[in-house]
């Protein structure tokens, strides 16, 4: 008796993966705790290092001539990779301002997942389907790595708190209009 709802469960589980083939966790805050690596000496003067990485993979059947693609697109911020060097922070207001820098980099990384999974659900992908889904993730992980440089440099790292504010507004409103979480496209 155990043994057939355990079976009907897991034929549930099975199936919820089958009709929703992408996931995506939720924007979230970043705190100093998510910070677990060691500074690099001689960083160029860099007090603090995001480091995140988007996942992608993906599985394909033939359909009707076309190939379905059924996608797992991660992002993951590497806590033991990014780091914030303590020594150098002398007050509670700078280790926000750099807390405010940092959580714009994991925004960015975010975006680009979000960008990624909405592109592959509306791609009716041929038979070269490897070429066309890895075209896309390249073009749009170009897209966010000069997006990433572009706010290092506009911001200087942080000190140029006039363009760290226009940036956090960007930010804001692009993840105020962002389409809902796992919404179908």
């Amino acid at each position: 008796m155990i043994f057939k709802y355990l079976r009907a469960f897991c034929a549930g589980v099975v199936l919820c993966l089958i009709l929703n083939p992408v996931w995506a966790q939720p924007h979230r805050t970043l705190t100093v705790n998510d910070f677990l690596g060691a500074p690099r000496p001689n960083g160029r003067g860099v007090i603090a290092y995001t480091n995140c990485t988007i996942d992608f993979k993906y599985q394909a059947t033939r359909n009707d001539g076309y190939y379905q693609l059924r996608f797992n697109v991660r992002m993951f911020m590497n806590n033991y990779k990014s780091w914030i060097d303590r020594s150098r922070i002398t007050s509670a207001d700078q280790l926000a301002e750099i807390l405010k820098h940092e959580q714009g980099h994991y925004t960015i990384a975010y975006l680009e997942q979000q960008e990624v999974l909405r592109a592959v659900e509306r791609t009716r992908f041929t038979a070269n389907y490897n070429a066309e889904a890895m075209g896309i993730f390249n073009r749009i992980d170009a897209k966010y790595k000069q997006l990433n440089q572009d706010y290092d440099e506009d911001t200087q790292h942080m000190v140029n708190r006039q363009q760290q504010h226009s940036w956090d507004i960007y930010f804001a409103k692009r993840l105020q209009f962002m389409p809902q979480e796992n919404a179908s496209l």
